[in-house]
């Protein structure tokens, strides 16, 4: 990368007004380069602060929370809204899960999810415990996969999260790699917060520990090759971790953890009983690194350049162009392109170079961009999982359809829903599209009329007897034209006409419809009027389905 001009100070330049409406400086405490584009970092810190409060704030809360002026955060929302990553209800703003492509193409280029996740879950079955994988970051760690048993104890973090390294089991083994400048960094970021108030994913730290009790930890899991945590992030939690290294280097790849409750296991019961089998599923994942061929890189994205200038000849000051186009460079990221060049970095975005330029040298200060000087070439950190992830991380399908649903509804005038099939025994959140005759409702939309269809969510109904049954059985009424349609056959005046909704292998897993009495529209036109709208709905929760799982498990229910 170019030389960068002399840098501007954090206090007086963060990108940002100054004075008291300035967003508080990165925690790097770097100087803020001149080439850096001032509306991605107010962007960013925009989408830090909704992940921060579990995916929604009000306007004025962002106002607060960024130091921003409202108008800035106005834009930046509208601009946000405008590339799908959030969605304004009321004065709320919500992420959406579009916004997950961006912590995806960091996955993706890691490529250790889609090796390692299928080892991590057979291992959870096995052992009928919790199982993750995570990566450092800096002085801590993210977990990158979570296999989680479904208990009234539940363990689970989600995806994303950033947790302080010394209250971890993976903690000490990414530590004994850390150099002196790290170790620094640690010792001058527990000085600063001592009870790890910046880490929102852990609770507070009551007694807070010598810096020796870690770094002798560290030391000790040099040496075993594995390390345990007893209690360190709440009591009753307990895991042990051995480190999964990269073929060639040897260097830390991720770390597997196994993770239990002291109901279950003592730390020394669990390291007793369960690492024997974790390195036996840690060699299994080493060698499926050794042997897995190089990727293949995906298709890059395409066309985003000229959509955003669409989008600001239409929205005018109210789109940000410059954060649009920013954060479209981070997409450029992903399988098989891990690691890129300022050209391709341009040339995958179809950003003029001195734009994408200014853009890593923005990703690089924020640290969501790392660069190697030997071959130039940028890659994303786990940062970038910051931006949205983690709340999202936890969604289910009824979540991601509500919305559309409610649009649905909104532009028809009648009842829409959602709808999973289900054993006679429970409904189905498994992951799996069930095998019941049974269909179960799991989201719907109502409008504000007089008579209106009222099917509560969670009621059961037989399968066949309705359109979304009818569609999730695949009855070959239903496949040549792509829809059914029930009229008045479970209840006079009832009428419904259902789409499929798909999973990312194309396999269908849920249904919606739109019901409504017979007397408000004829059969023609509910095919001709309300099925253009009912599949566009179908295809939008799809979208978000698709994007949601990727990387991360989508209850049904």
């Amino acid at each position: 990368m170019p030389a960068t001009p002399a840098p501007r100070t954090t206090d007086s330049r963060e990108g940002v007004e100054s004075g008291p409406r300035a967003v508080r400086p990165v925690p790097n405490g770097r100087t803020v380069p001149e080439e850096a584009i001032t509306p991605l970092i107010r962007g960013i810190a925009v989408l830090r602060e909704l992940t921060e409060a579990d995916g929604t704030l009000s306007l004025s809360g962002l106002e607060r929370a960024t130091g921003l002026a409202r108008s800035t955060v106005d834009r930046i929302t509208s601009t946000l809204a405008r590339m799908g990553y959030v969605r304004l209800d009321g004065r709320d703003v919500i992420l959406t899960p579009r916004v997950m492509e961006l912590g995806n193409a960091y996955l993706a280029a890691l490529r250790l999810p889609a090796l390692l996740n299928a080892h991590a879950d057979a291992l959870a079955d096995e052992l009928d415990e919790s199982v993750s994988l995570a990566v450092g970051d800096g002085d801590g760690i993210r977990f990158i996969h979570q296999a989680t048993r479904r208990r009234a104890i539940s363990l689970r973090f989600r995806i994303g999260d950033p947790l302080p390294a010394e209250r971890t089991a993976p903690g000490p083994l990414f530590a004994s790699d850390w150099t002196k400048e790290a170790w620094q960094g640690w010792r001058e970021r527990r000085a600063a917060d001592p009870e790890d108030r910046t880490f929102t994913a852990v609770p507070p730290r009551e007694h807070p520990s010598p810096d020796k009790d870690f770094e002798r930890r560290a030391a000790r899991a040099r040496k075993d090759g594995w390390a345990l945590d007893d209690q360190l992030i709440e009591p009753g939690l307990v895991a042990v971790s051995v480190p999964v290294r990269a073929p060639g280097t040897g260097r830390i790849a991720c770390v597997a953890s196994v993770v239990s409750h002291t109901s279950r296991h003592t730390a020394t019961h669990l390291r007793d009983t369960v690492l024997p089998r974790l390195r036996a599923a840690v060699a299994e994942m080493e060698r499926e690194l050794r042997l897995a061929p190089p990727a293949e890189p995906g298709p890059a994205p395409a066309g985003l350049a000229t959509w955003t200038g669409a989008s600001k000849q239409e929205l005018g000051r109210e789109f940000i162009e410059s954060l649009a186009r920013g954060l479209t460079v981070l997409t450029a990221f992903g399988e098989g392109r891990a690691r890129l060049t300022l050209t391709e970095v341009a040339r995958a975005t179809g950003l003029a170079r001195a734009t994408a330029r200014r853009a890593l040298i923005t990703y690089e200060h924020l640290g969501l961009v790392t660069a190697t000087p030997t071959d130039r070439t940028f890659s994303l950190t786990p940062r970038v999982l910051a931006l949205g992830f983690p709340p999202l991380s936890r969604t289910s399908l009824p979540r991601i359809a509500t919305p559309h649903l409610t649009d649905l509804s909104a532009r028809v005038g009648e009842t829409a829903a959602l709808a999973v099939l289900t054993d006679s025994g429970g409904s189905d959140d498994s992951g799996g599209s069930g095998s019941g005759e049974e269909i179960q409702y799991t989201a719907r939309a109502a409008t504000g009329r007089v008579m209106s269809v009222n099917i509560p969510i969670g009621t059961r109904l037989p399968a066949r007897e309705t359109a979304l049954g009818r569609v999730l059985l695949g009855l070959d009424e239903v496949r040549t034209p792509g829809y059914a349609l029930v009229d008045q056959e479970r209840e006079e005046g009832l009428r419904a006409i259902a789409v499929p909704v798909r999973d990312r292998t194309g396999r269908v897993t849920a249904a919606a419809n739109v019901a409504l009495h017979a007397a408000r529209r004829t059969l023609r036109e509910c095919v001709e009027d309300i099925l253009p709208e009912l599949k566009a709905a179908a295809t939008h929760i799809e979208a978000d389905l698709h994007m949601a799982s990727r990387f991360t498990r989508v209850p049904l229910s």
